[in-house]
């Protein structure tokens, strides 16, 4: 066991629903404790009842938001949290960073922990940047001096030297998080704790940050990395743990961890449509809808390997933005990414344009003959490059390539790489034999 970092056994996390919490006040708090004497037999009571009712199952008025969940990390290892929203995933990270407490089971943590849960957590908002960076290395236990020496590596990679002595209140999101970020990671955790939150940057930074996170693993440190990038987590991560309706559904591999969640959770679609008021979101572009368009002209889930198809991504422009993009990422179900492509591609004049409010399709052809038959899913995205990120959706469409008759099938073999152009050939002779 001295190798293990974190060790969690059946841990378990409830909550009421419907029922917001009563806070107390501070004549509340003194009464309480000049009557603790004589409740302390009906407190016993109480939470051998409350331990009966969890034991029990009983869940009227609550929800299991984490049910006996088990896992060992070892040190050095980078592991990667996947499954659905609600499946889980924050409030393990809550319990094992100490912002909750588990309801049953417990969990055991072993060195300095950086964690990264939401935007903003563990920043005072009245402080500088500069302020919260001291503030952030002392409540990991860090000397001055400590945090002296990696200040400025801190500011750099957070890009933030302009603002580093502006009140944090007054920084837009994308910055509070790149400052977090960098804070979490440069102050030499043993242990880092990574949300979605990187979801908030722009493609350039979030590059960044898996590059440091894949950094401190390689630095003997352990990462727990929450994401809804399987392109990420696939190339950070050696295991992964699926968690489903609170529970670890599968524990390993994380190849298999991620074809395992694409299988199930990701059935070929021909439309998805988002909606509008989806949080953490720009007020200047949201998508609205993406397709998979086959030869017919309408949306299809399953995509014939030797037509080809069109993806069509929906938007609409709230407020006139300059210099925007819309492009998407193809992955195969092995995470590896296919292609990018963005909208500039075939129209680099419209780098300088404005887009004004008003609802937009656009689509690009995927050629016949290109892709390998199997299962591909697309993460969608629009921003000004190397500015600020408008929109972005993980896992946004799943579909499915079949093959109906290529070269290969007739040949009875598959063919190998990421993808499978029929490319164009030619042959003619050099010499030829005299026949005999």
């Amino acid at each position: 066991m001295s190798d293990l970092a974190i060790r969690v056994e059946n841990l378990g996390k409830r909550y009421r629903i419907g029922t917001p919490q009563r806070y107390k006040a501070l004549r509340d708090t003194l009464t309480d404790a000049m009557y603790a004497p004589f409740r302390g037999v009906r407190n016993l009571a109480l939470r051998a009842a409350r331990r009966q009712e969890a034991d029990a199952g009983a869940d009227g008025g609550f929800i299991w938001a984490l049910k006996d969940v088990s896992l060992d990390v070892t040190q050095g290892e980078a592991i990667g949290i996947i499954g659905r929203n609600g499946a889980g995933k924050t409030t393990l990270l809550k319990i094992l960073s100490r912002v909750t407490e588990p309801t049953q089971g417990w969990a055991e943590v072993r060195g300095r922990i950086g964690s990264l849960l939401e935007v903003g957590t563990g920043f005072h908002p009245e402080l500088t940047g500069r302020e919260n960076v001291y503030l952030n290395g002392a409540i990991l236990g860090m000397t001055r001096g400590e945090i002296n020496r990696k200040f400025d590596e801190i500011v750099a990679f957070a890009e933030v030297e302009k603002f580093i002595d502006t009140p944090v209140k007054r920084y837009s999101t994308g910055m509070q998080m790149r400052l977090a970020f960098a804070v979490a990671a440069h102050l030499e955790p043993d242990i880092l704790l990574v949300d979605e939150v990187l979801a908030v940057g722009d493609a350039a930074f979030q590059k960044k940050c898996i590059g440091k996170m894949d950094e401190v693993t390689r630095q003997g440190r352990t990462v727990l990395f929450v994401s809804h990038n399987m392109g990420a987590v696939l190339s950070l991560c050696v295991k992964g743990v699926l968690l489903d309706a609170g529970q670890v559904k599968q524990a390993g591999p994380v190849q298999d961890v991620v074809a395992r969640y694409l299988e199930e959770s990701m059935a070929p679609e021909g439309e998805v449509c988002f909606a509008e008021d989806r949080p953490d979101v720009g007020e200047e572009l949201r998508f609205a809808a993406i397709r998979i368009i086959g030869p017919d002209g309408k949306p299809n889930g399953s995509v014939d390997l030797l037509k080809g198809c069109h993806v069509q991504l929906e938007y609409h422009v709230l407020r006139p933005v300059q210099s925007a993009q819309v492009a998407f990422e193809l992955y195969n179900s092995v995470g590896v990414c296919v292609l990018s492509s963005t909208d500039l591609d075939s129209e680099p004049e419209r780098m300088r344009e404005v887009r004004v409010p008003g609802r937009y399709t656009t689509s690009c052809s995927l050629p016949p003959d290109y892709l390998r038959a199997g299962r591909y899913w697309i993460d969608i995205a629009s921003s000004v490059p190397g500015v600020r990120m408008l929109d972005q959706i993980r896992n946004a469409i799943a579909f499915q390539v079949l093959d109906t008759g290529s070269t290969e099938s007739k040949l009875g073999q598959g063919r190998r790489g990421v993808v499978a152009p029929a490319l164009r050939w030619e042959t003619s002779p050099i010499t030829k034999v005299p026949q005999q």
